[in-house]
């Protein structure tokens, strides 16, 4: 009876193993439709003294702000600007969460004309770590200058519930060089230059910014 159990019990094991070498391997994982293409956003270079930043202009989302700026850079307008603010919250020391401003200060031998508010309740372009977006003083007054934020900062969004808070105009992203970025947002600043919220805010040494330059291909 022992023996004819134990071979009922081998018998049965070998049938296991046969049926799991069998097992047919499960099928690969399907994704539907073609892989996501690839971004057709035109790049600029900024060449500056402290070294290269990239960014990303989100033509696709804000078409009439990032033209605009394009139109600086095509006519090399940007050529000579600086970045001239760093502004931090008080007491804030390390150099991870600000904003730095650049461009041409109001030249009017550089200049274009002011172009319309691009919200980003229309662009969904929101105010994170990176992002660019157009300086101003009430909406529709933007021309030339700009700011990049280190961190984010949701604050510069516009508010959907109050009309009274419209927001900048975000426009693209660094891709690379927010190492640069946040050297210039820890580089001295002088207490009293500036006015109004500027105040303090304004780089004893602005950089230079050499060049302004789509990025080829």
């Amino acid at each position: 009876m022992q023996t004819r159990r134990l071979l009922i019990a081998l018998a049965a094991a070998s049938l296991a193993a046969a049926a799991h070498a069998q097992t047919p391997p499960a099928p690969a994982a399907v994704t539907d439709g073609p892989p996501p293409a690839a971004s057709t956003n035109p790049k600029v270079v900024l060449t500056t003294a402290q070294g290269d930043i990239t960014v990303e202009l989100f033509v696709d989302k804000a078409p009439i702000t990032a033209k605009n700026f394009l139109k600086y850079v095509d006519k090399k307008l940007y050529d000579g600007a600086t970045f001239y603010r760093a502004s931090k919250p008080k007491g804030q020391v390390s150099n991870d969460y600000g904003t730095v401003q650049g461009g041409l200060q109001n030249d009017p031998a550089k200049v274009l004309p002011a172009i319309p508010h691009e919200s980003n309740l229309k662009t969904g372009i929101l105010h994170t770590d990176g992002v660019i977006s157009m300086g101003r003083h009430a909406p529709g007054t933007a021309q030339a200058d700009w700011f990049i934020c280190v961190g984010d900062m949701s604050y510069l969004d516009a508010d959907p519930k109050d009309p009274k808070n419209p927001g900048f105009a975000a426009f693209g992203h660094v891709v690379s060089g927010m190492d640069v970025v946040q050297k210039i947002l820890g580089m001295p600043t002088d207490p009293n230059r500036g006015e109004g919220a500027m105040k303090g805010e304004m780089l004893v040494k602005p950089v230079k910014i050499v060049s302004v330059r789509r990025v080829a291909g």
